[in-house]
């Protein structure tokens, strides 16, 4: 087993619902106190998972409150009218405490440790259950992690969500698999394909997502041997969530060589083998040939394999990396090292390099995964790359499109872009 680590079991009265609800409370309270106070001007509050791009972790920060304008002030030590300490006597009496990540969001956590131990468990699944995507998981131990060591957890995923794990697992596991629609499938929800010098080998898959109480019976069993038969399978998996009645396995039985019952034990099993097949050093999933082949590619027009971000507030910081995979839910990104074109040292413009110094960040630390996700007709990337230095925090939302020149660093201007371009490029969040 890799070093992925899960939160401890949720305590006894703590379901979704009910932490969802303490969580739409802390937001109504704030939203009330600030609107009370004229001072509720460009915030909104964002999950840690959407705003960060990645898993709360332990003491899960509850919620995000991002602001500007009077909210911004007050934080920041600029409106001293007393309202700062009428705000932290609401958080406290709500039972949270609040840090300030990047002078214009606010984090917050539950004071209980019971509570908080509920929000870790409750933000960890989250995070695994958006994870369940057909083509992010080889990136992802999570989510083959916390069904090996939780398997009842299977139950809390809905049907669909039960085939494309087992599709990802598949996968995993060197098979060419296709995953069904879901629907009007004929009942085989996953085609298995194992290339073999003496005949390629196809597999057909049915998944049974029923609770625990109920069991399957002898006519899907059936019913999938005789697809398998019809479409000249030579072998055919039934995966269930529960347990199969007496007369299927007797049928199984008699035809154990063309056809296997598998239950969420065996599910947990594949995701321990999965997670250990997970490359923990990012930076060995590619090679300097491929980052070589990569930069000879670039040329000095708009490439959207480059991507960018910066942060501050009052303060410009870049960060540049280079994608080096990239599929409809995920990417794997390598920093990209920042080279001054002109400037002070303080202030000035950067550029990413795309020369050999480009080979520094093809390393464990400087090559990361992200995922995709799209807001307002944006298209971004998410996810944990190098802290950028002189902030104490981590840029990690990098937009794709839209990089036109040299970037700006340095206090009190945003960026600029003048005069080549190449990359896609990020707006503060």
């Amino acid at each position: 087993m890799t070093g992925v680590s899960l939160p401890a079991f949720r305590p006894t009265g703590y379901d979704d619902a009910a932490l969802q609800a303490r969580v739409t409370a802390l937001q109504t309270a704030v939203e009330l106190w600030a609107r009370q106070r004229d001072m509720w001007v460009d915030c909104g509050f964002q999950s840690f998972a959407s705003r960060v791009g990645a898993e709360p972790g332990e003491g899960a920060c509850v919620s995000v409150l991002h602001f500007e304008g009077p909210l911004y002030n007050m934080f920041n030590g600029t409106w001293d009218d007393g309202s700062e300490t009428s705000f932290n006597e609401l958080i406290s009496s709500l039972g949270y405490e609040y840090e300030l990540s990047d002078h214009v969001s606010a984090h917050f956590y539950a004071l209980d440790p019971t509570l908080r131990t509920a929000f870790d468990d409750y933000f960890h699944w989250q995070w695994v259950c958006s994870l369940i995507q057909p083509d992010c998981a080889d990136v992802y131990e999570e989510l083959y992690a916390h069904f090996a060591h939780r398997p009842e957890d299977l139950h809390r995923i809905d049907w669909r969500e039960f085939e494309v794990l087992l599709f990802r697992i598949f996968q995993n596991q060197g098979f060419t698999a296709v995953l069904g629609p879901g629907r009007a499938d004929g009942g085989i929800d996953i085609r298995l394909l194992q290339r073999d010098p003496l005949g390629d080998i196809l597999t057909l898959v049915q998944a049974k997502h029923y609770a625990s109480h109920r069991r399957v019976g002898l006519e899907p069993v059936q019913a999938l041997f005789g697809a398998a038969q019809a479409d000249g399978a030579q072998h055919a998996i039934v995966v269930t969530t529960s347990e199969y009645l007496p007369g299927a396995r007797a049928f199984a039985a008699r035809h154990n060589v063309q056809l296997d019952l598998r239950t969420s034990a065996d599910v947990a099993e594949w995701c321990r083998t999965a997670t250990a097949g997970i490359v923990q050093d990012k930076s060995t999933l590619t090679s300097p040939e491929h980052v070589r082949k990569i930069l000879g590619q670039l040329g000095q027009g708009r490439d959207p394999r480059i991507v960018h971000a910066h942060t501050g507030y009052g303060i410009t910081t870049n960060a540049f990396a280079l994608i080096l995979k990239e599929t409809k839910h995920a990417a794997l990104l390598m920093e990209l090292p920042r080279i001054e074109i002109s400037g002070d040292g303080q202030v000035g413009w950067e550029r990413p390099a795309l020369d050999d110094r480009a080979f520094a960040g093809l390393a464990a630390d400087t090559v990361w995964r992200a995922r995709r996700a799209v807001d307002d007709g944006r298209d971004f990337l998410l996810g944990w790359p190098p802290p950028i230095p002189c902030l104490g925090w981590t840029a990690n939302v990098f937009q794709k499109g839209g990089l036109t020149g040299w970037q700006m660093r340095g206090p009190s201007r945003p960026i600029r872009q003048t005069s080549m371009e190449g990359a896609r490029s990020c707006s503060k969040a």
